[in-house]
This record gives C-alpha cells, structure tokens and sequence, in this order.
C-alpha cells in the first residue's frame, strides 16, 4: 500500500481503518494528536491535570462517533477541534454550574472569618467577568460553522489566517470573507457589550 502523502492523508487513512474496528490505527491516531491537543487544552483550562482528563474524554467521544466522520465533509483535524471545543465549552460550563451551587448550599459559621488579600477581585467582578465570557461563547456558538471555527482559532488559539485557511480548506481572500462577516456578527450581537474589536 502506497504511503499517504500529507498528515491529513495520514489522518483519514488511520481513520478509516477505526471505523473498520482497527485499535492500533486508533492508538496512532492518538499519538499523533494527544500532545498538540493537550498544548492546546492546557492554554484554555491552565490546569494540566484536568487538561489530560479532558483529552482522555475527546479521544472517547472521537472512537464513539467514528462513524459520522467522513474525509469528505471535513478534515479530520478539524473535526477534532469540533469536538474539543464542545468538551472545552461543556468543562465551563459544568465549572459554573458547581461554583453556583455551591454558593448556594454552602453554610457559614458567625465566627468564619474571610480574609482576602489586598488587590484580590471582588466577587462581584468575577461574576461580571463569567458572565461576559459566556455572552461572547455563546455568540461565538451561534455563527456558522466555518465562521465560529475560525474565530476559535483566530482568537482563542492565536492562529495566523494563514494557519486557519489551511485548516478549514479555503483560500487566505475566502478567509478574511470569513471572518469578516464573522466579526461583523458578533459586533452586532455583542454590542450592548461595547464589544468593538475587529478581526
């Protein structure tokens, strides 16, 4: 059998073979990506050990939806991102839902005493913070496919639009079309924000 030509090559080759139920293709696929993807998590979540146990769920629900992919409809690489931003935005998420509750239940004593340092955020400010960063996910979730992956990878994972067109298939004008219309979305949606920063 001829070598494939490109990583994404590589990609699809070892992919098709999961699908056909081929562990060790799998166990290459993860070698290949594990430690880009956990570079990747690690600037996200700040936090190498969850950023490990959260590879360990992307590449689970990679095996478990091997099915849907196609070299076809999508890179494999790209496909990957999907799903990490899914399991990136679910950690938040499920993050703010604990911390709620446990606000909510937690008992304190009339003796506790709560000493901050000098210069610590308010509460009051990390909640404003949370919820800004929420309204811009969420509106970032809401665009297009091709316009949210590349505002990710523009943004969150500092990539060159170089970089990015070559990971959505598409030419370096199409591109700034893109993103174009992307960030003119989002300035519409987010604008009682004062969110004014172009691409």
């Amino acid at each position: 059998m001829p070598m494939p030509s490109s990583s994404a090559d590589l990609d699809s080759e070892l992919m098709l073979r999961v699908q056909q139920g081929d562990e060790i293709s799998f166990q290459r696929l993860t070698e290949i990506h594990r430690p880009t993807l956990h570079v990747h998590l690690c600037r996200r979540i700040r936090n190498p050990a969850v950023a490990e146990e959260l590879v360990q769920d992307i590449f689970l629900r990679v095996y478990r939806a091997r099915h849907r992919w196609h070299p076809t409809s999508a890179k494999f690489t790209t496909w990957l991102f999907r799903i990490s931003m899914n399991v990136i935005l679910n950690h938040f998420r499920d993050n703010r839902r604990r911390s709620r509750d446990l606000s909510m239940d937690a008992r304190v004593s009339d003796d506790q005493v709560f000493d901050f340092p000098d210069g610590a955020r308010s509460v009051e400010q990390d909640l404003i913070r949370l919820v800004l960063q929420d309204e811009i996910r969420k509106a970032v979730d809401s665009l297009p496919r091709k316009q949210r992956t590349a505002v990710w990878m523009h943004k969150w994972d500092n990539l060159d639009y170089h970089s990015i067109a070559v990971e959505l298939g598409c030419s370096h004008p199409a591109l700034k079309a893109i993103m174009f219309r992307a960030y003119e979305t989002l300035r519409a949606q987010l604008a009682h924000l004062g969110y004014g920063e172009r691409g």
